[in-house]
């Protein structure tokens, strides 16, 4: 019987910055990326929350790290990217998963500062975020970008208007990307979470009519968890995904097929 050639999967000597890793889909990402060999990155803004889950990943035999970063703010993005440049010489993956709702209702009566504040994290991060770690990547001639949107960025739910369209054009973003920076041996791409048990999707968890009603969409009838994310992203990492860029993969159970 042949042999499955480890080397494409493994991330042994390869930097990885995740955002939004103090919890769930970050953090399930980090550890699976750190199983394959990895020093992950663990990065969200509190300092304390992504300490903890670093000394946890450390006792598992990881190697992790732990910076934090408000990616709604420019200035710590870069102080981020510099400190990384600075203690590792080199960034391989970065994964933009940090991101916030803090609305729910119709669009139009929605408050300017809160489609802002959903803007800046959702999408204006991940730009800035790519944009200061494709410096470090360009000098390397190779890189991973992982962009989180999700399937409300395909197609959009009630009283979800302002995150799905955070979403819908950071699949944009990432094509773009993908395009400009192929020429360097960068690859970007998107993975589109269906409904992930986590807690920015609570309120479909904690109400058992709408959860029903997921999974009679859904293809199959599975309650996703964050550990069915980061495979794929491990995949995305990896050489085992090199022909991957510009792509859109939708991790969704089947929901919107």
């Amino acid at each position: 019987m042949n042999q499955i050639d480890q080397t494409r999967w493994s991330l042994e000597g390869k930097v990885v910055l995740l955002t939004g890793a103090s919890k769930g889909i970050g953090e399930a990402m980090a550890r699976e990326m750190g199983r394959a060999g990895a020093h992950v990155i663990v990065s969200s803004r509190k300092q304390e929350a992504v300490e903890e889950v670093a000394q946890q990943l450390t006792k598992e035999g990881i190697k992790a790290s732990a910076f934090a970063c408000n990616t709604g703010s420019t200035t710590e993005m870069e102080q981020l990217i510099a400190t990384i440049s600075k203690e590792f010489g080199r960034l391989d993956v970065l994964v933009n998963n940090a991101a916030t709702n803090p609305v729910f209702g119709n669009i139009t009566e929605a408050e300017v500062r809160a489609f802002d504040k959903i803007m800046d994290v959702n999408l204006k991060g991940p730009w800035y975020l790519s944009s200061l770690a494709s410096r470090l990547m360009k000098v390397q001639n190779s890189g991973s970008i992982i962009n989180i949107s999700s399937i409300e960025g395909i197609s959009p739910s009630e009283n979800l208007g302002i995150y799905s369209i955070s979403k819908a054009a950071l699949i944009m973003l990432t094509k773009v990307l993908a395009n400009e920076l192929g020429r360097y041996g960068i690859r970007v791409n998107a993975i589109c979470p269906g409904y992930i048990k986590t807690k920015l999707s609570e309120m479909v968890w904690n109400d058992e009519k709408l959860l029903e009603e997921v999974m009679q969409q859904q293809a199959i009838n599975y309650k996703a968890v964050p550990d069915d994310i980061a495979g794929i992203a491990w995949l995305l990492a990896s050489d085992a995904g090199r022909f991957f860029t510009g792509s859109v993969i939708t991790v969704d159970g089947g929901f919107t097929i």
